[in-house]
This record gives C-alpha cells, structure tokens and sequence, in this order.
C-alpha cells in the first residue's frame, strides 16, 4: 500500500489525536491508535524533510546562479 499524502496523513493523524484525547477507545484500540499515530507521524516527518531539502538545493542553486 502506498503512502499517503502529507495531507491525507495529516488529516488521519488529527483524527487519531482527537479520539486519544477523547478516551473512548478500548486498549487495544489505544494500543493501535497509538502505533499508527507513530506511523504517520514518521511519514509527515519524512515528507517535510524532503520538501526542506528541495527548498535548501533550490535556494543554493539559485544563489550560485
């Protein structure tokens, strides 16, 4: 299964912190909540990251230019 977008994954990511902050999950519910919080977490990470360092060769491309 593909990654999703950074937004797709944002947007679950919200989903998944408003039903921990809620507390209507069983443990086992929290348990994977939890660990795919993580997941997406990581995958927003890594997206950003990629973006920022597109921007840095952009900005240094440009400035040898």
């Amino acid at each position: 299964m593909a990654d999703p977008t950074f937004e797709e994954a944002q947007k679950e990511l919200e989903s998944i912190v408003e039903r921990l902050e809620r507390g209507d999950a069983g443990v086992d519910e929290l348990t994977k909540l939890w660990e795919r919080g993580e997941e997406l977490y990581r995958i927003c990470a890594a997206k950003l990251e990629g973006v920022r360092g597109k921007i840095e060769e952009l900005a240094r491309s440009r400035e040898s230019a």
